[in-house]
């Protein structure tokens, strides 16, 4: 089926599509923006135009959850921004969702599209710290919950393969798995 690729491809791309204008802070806050909400309405839209019901349950699992940890963690700690505009830096909500639908798409329909998934989740982290929205470990952080959490509530649509990151003390590194 075409159109879901056709779908997933137009909204990533929006993401990068974003005029760049030099290097401002209200630019890489823009840029920001249109990932998050990319991959988010990827994340949510994908499995409705398929009919994978399970899949939107997942999708809105996952996210929801990273939220819900992310306002915690931001209500529990007081973390000034670097632009000094609150104490709402740690941990960054942008990256939470960014990564836990990054995470669901990948999980859920492998890694042709999770890796530009990810390639718009990660951007979208580092223009949280350009736009000194957040700190760089205020990004880790929010890209760690949502990773958690896409790993957690998403089950694979189709586990023919699949790439799986692990780390230990020792390093880290990507998994290739592949059943026939």
């Amino acid at each position: 089926m075409k159109f879901p690729r056709l779908l997933v491809m137009f909204t990533l791309a929006s993401a990068a599509s974003y005029p760049t204008y030099g290097n401002s802070e209200g630019t890489w806050d823009d840029i920001s923006n249109a990932g998050v909400y990319s991959l988010m309405g990827t994340a949510l839209l994908l499995p409705t135009v398929r009919d994978d019901w399970e899949g939107l349950r997942q999708a809105v699992y996952s996210v929801g959850a990273g939220a819900a940890i992310t306002l915690t963690g931001k209500t529990l700690i007081d973390s000034e921004r670097p632009d000094e505009s609150d104490d709402d830096s740690f941990p960054s909500g942008h990256a939470t969702n960014a990564f836990s639908s990054a995470t669901t798409l990948h999980r859920r329909y492998g890694w042709q599209i999770g890796v530009p998934a990810y390639a718009v989740a990660t951007l979208t982290g580092v223009a949280r710290e350009r736009a000194r929205e957040h700190h760089w470990y205020d990004v880790v952080a929010g890209a760690v919950i949502g990773t958690a959490t896409g790993w957690f509530f998403t089950d694979p649509f189709n586990d023919q393969v699949q790439l799986i990151p692990w780390a230990d003390s020792n390093g880290g590194g990507v998994t290739l798995s592949m059943r026939w």
